[in-house]
């Protein structure tokens, strides 16, 4: 059954909160949103990222506000509980990502469980 515009809104907001906090440098803005016991992976400058979203947290109160920082949203599906949204991020600390963040419909609204992102291979520093 196809969702309704309201949970579109919804998980596009999610996204937009997590790249406020990219774009900020403070995790606080996006915690609210992201389940505890979220997950995270993808390589940074070719090694393995991976564990509890808390590293996500880490890496976004060390990076700090970047004014180069941009992004696109694109809410990819949904279906009924679950939802992939991309986030498609440029010069975030001179790197640039494409973030899958998948979500579910929990109680009380739409959280990221999992955030799984690639590093373009143009920005990866060895």
């Amino acid at each position: 059954m196809r969702n309704n515009i309201s949970d579109y809104e919804a998980v596009e907001k999610v996204a937009r909160k997590f790249a406020e906090a990219v774009a900020t440098g403070k995790s606080e803005i996006c915690k609210p949103y992201f389940y505890d016991e979220a997950v995270m992976f993808g390589y940074l400058d070719g090694r393995l990222e991976h564990g509890g979203i808390q590293n996500l947290y880490d890496n976004l109160d060390n990076a700090g506000s970047d004014p180069k920082y941009v992004y696109r949203v694109d809410v990819l599906t949904i279906e009924e509980t679950v939802a992939i949204v991309q986030v498609i991020e440029d010069n975030w600390g001179g790197h640039n990502f494409t973030d899958y963040l998948m979500m579910m419909k929990m109680e009380d609204g739409w959280k990221v469980v999992a955030k799984v992102y690639n590093q373009n291979s143009n920005t990866i520093k060895k």
